[in-house]
This record gives structure tokens, sequence and C-alpha cells, in this order.
């Protein structure tokens, strides 16, 4: 799976995250998305690095997804928390 598959993937995981992870966010879905695309990098980087999986292989592959969604989810959290607070005090 190419870099366009996990661009597309990444946009898909960045609305999953979005879903599972709902509140007033800086930035609105559109930065949403965008932290889903890197959220889904990162994510298939680790799962590929640290746990040996080879996530690269199908679109459809459960690890490509589940470690999507991880990174998605994570990527999203750290931006609440550095993004978040910044916002707080305007």
């Amino acid at each position: 799976m190419g870099i366009i598959g996990w661009i597309v993937l990444g946009l898909l995981a960045g609305l999953i995250a979005k879903a599972v992870m709902p509140g007033n966010d800086p930035g609105g879905i559109v930065v949403t998305i965008l932290l889903g695309i890197v959220g889904a990098l990162i994510g298939g980087f680790l799962a590929g690095s640290l746990l040996g999986r080879d996530v690269n292989d199908s679109f459809f592959d459960l690890a490509t997804w589940v470690s999507a969604i991880v990174g998605a989810l994570i990527v999203l959290a750290l931006y609440r928390v550095v993004a978040g607070g910044r916002y707080a005090r305007r």
C-alpha cells in the first residue's frame, strides 16, 4: 500500500477518531482530518517498526486500520493538549 493509500486511510481514520473523541476542537473538522492523515502515517510506521507487523500489504487488513485509527487518536489527543491550552487562553 503506497502513500496515497495511507492518505485515504488517514482521511477515514480522522473521521473515526473524531467520532470516538467528540468535542470542540480548535481548527474544526478539516484540521481533524489532516491530523488523521498524520496519525495514520505515524501509526503505520510504529506498527511496522515496533510490533513487526507488515501493515503495508493490504488496504482492508485489520492491522492496517487499527494502527491508523490508534495513530489518529494519539495525534488528536496530543493536538487537543497542545492547541487546546493555547486556544483557551485567547
